[in-house]
């Protein structure tokens, strides 16, 4: 049995493969999915997805979202998603530069722009995190 794992955010489809597993970032923790899995839907924290597909492993990076598991098919809809090749360093350090300067030189932000800030820093964090195991791998 496999799965089919299909990663949407708002610009593009950004992956659409069979699998055999992933692993999934969620809110409450990291969540293994099978074949067979009960059906669930459940929140997204921006992290680093684990896909095995044939004996290798290949991991992408997704910002904050849900997925939905129905059936053998894992659907997961994210503000943003990368394939680990893809990922720029360059960009995301600035981008996790300005995201940091925004954070430390407005004391006045509102809640929303103060999560909205720290989910860009996750997101990039992650993606580092991500071309650095590609390395050590």
């Amino acid at each position: 049995m496999s799965l089919v794992l299909e990663i949407v955010t708002p610009e593009s489809k950004v992956y659409e493969q069979t699998i055999d597993t992933v692993v999934l970032p969620t809110t409450s923790g990291e969540i293994s999915v099978l074949p067979g899995h009960i059906p669930l839907v459940t929140e997204l924290d921006p992290g680093a997805l684990q896909v095995s597909v044939e004996n290798r492993t290949e991991f992408l990076v997704v910002g904050r979202g849900f997925a939905r598991i129905e059936s053998d098919r894992v659907s997961v809809l994210a503000e943003s998603a990368i394939e680990e090749e893809n990922i720029d360093e360059t960009a995301v350090e600035a981008a996790l530069q300005r995201a940091q300067e925004a954070l430390n030189d407005q004391p006045n932000l509102v809640a929303a722009e103060v999560d909205q800030l720290e989910g860009t820093m996750r997101y990039a964090l992650a993606q580092l995190a991500a071309k650095q195991r590609r390395r050590r791998g």
